[in-house]
């Protein structure tokens, strides 16, 4: 297969992989010869290469976190197809592996749990992708009416080729409908990019935390661990959105299983960002009907309906 396949194929989402190897670990497979099993279980890509270096890794005595992100550092996704939200989900990986590694949690349960939230997320992103290809597909239809408008002028039989193409008045106008139609496709990419949620799993924190609490150690460790995890080494992005210290101190005054209520908050959180995901794509349709009257509208004007004029005029000038 060509490189340029290999570019194209899907990759194995980082919640498939991660529950494979919570399988393996609950059966008694050592973390490396899990990591080295997943991996030949792939097929070549970046997904492989990934799990076949951090189970060689582990083999020689390399912590899986730190193979992870030794990893993620060399850019292992950035040729693949949506690399970016790849790299994204397996940064969250290694986090949440980390801190299972340094707390001291039981890997499988932890992994089973952070697996869950994976995919509630991911779920919801796809939910919101099928929720978007209406409004895009109406934004690139709409991207069309220039280009319809100076043919339909070319039908009715008027030369308006040649005022676009032989006249400083065309031109212009050429410039100027090629800028508005530039400005309206970025205006939209803009806009549907706003819509779509990152691969970024909502209440991360609270999740790392519950995963955290579950090794016995204390809160402040913990929450001092997940800090370290996500901020020190691999920069991902897990603000305090659900209210961690809140959770436990409730979790404290109550009795109440710390673990539990992290993972209920975090799933609260999930949910509010599953709702403001889909609000945002109900909204794409009628936001997008404003590069249409900013931009297409007059970029249809300037390129169908100008030169038709102008040259209708010419002629008749022509005639008299």
């Amino acid at each position: 297969m060509t490189q340029r396949g290999r570019r194209r194929r899907p990759l194995t989402p980082a919640a498939t992989v991660v529950d494979r190897l919570a399988v393996l670990l609950a059966a008694g497979v050592a973390p490396a010869s899990a990591w080295t099993h997943v991996g030949e279980a792939e097929p070549d890509g970046p997904v492989r290469a990934v799990a076949t270096h951090v189970g060689r890794s582990a083999d020689e005595g390399v912590p899986v976190s730190v193979s992870l992100r030794q990893a993620l550092e060399h850019r292992a996704f950035d040729a693949a197809v949506d690399g970016g939200r790849h790299a994204e989900e397996w940064a969250q990986v290694a986090c949440a592996w980390h801190v299972a590694e340094r707390s001291g949690a039981p890997l499988a349960g932890c992994l089973g749990s952070f697996v869950a939230a994976l995919r509630q997320a991911d779920a919801a992103r796809r939910e919101v992708e099928v929720a978007l290809s209406g409004p895009r597909s109406t934004g690139r239809i709409v991207l069309a009416l220039p280009p319809v408008g100076l043919l339909f002028s070319l039908g009715l039989g008027v030369d308006t080729a040649s005022v676009l193409f032989g006249s400083p008045a065309g031109w212009g106008c050429l410039a100027t409908g090629g800028s508005l139609v530039l400005a309206a496709r970025a205006w939209n990419g803009r806009l549907v990019r706003s819509a779509v949620p990152s691969a970024a799993v909502p209440g991360l924190r609270l999740e790392l935390l519950a995963v955290a609490v579950s090794g016995g150690g204390s809160w402040e460790g913990a929450l001092a661990l997940v800090d370290e995890a996500c901020r020190d080494r691999l920069g991902v992005d897990a603000a305090d959105d659900g209210g961690g210290e809140a959770v436990l101190e409730l979790s404290r005054r109550a009795g109440a299983p710390a673990g539990a209520l992290l993972r209920a908050a975090a799933a609260e959180r999930r949910l509010d960002a599953t709702t403001a995901a889909r609000s945002a794509a109900a909204k794409l349709g009628s936001t997008l009907m404003l590069p249409l009257g900013v931009c297409v509208l007059p970029a249809f004007l300037v390129v169908g309906v100008v030169p038709l004029v102008v040259a209708l005029v010419s002629s008749t000038a022509e005639v008299l």
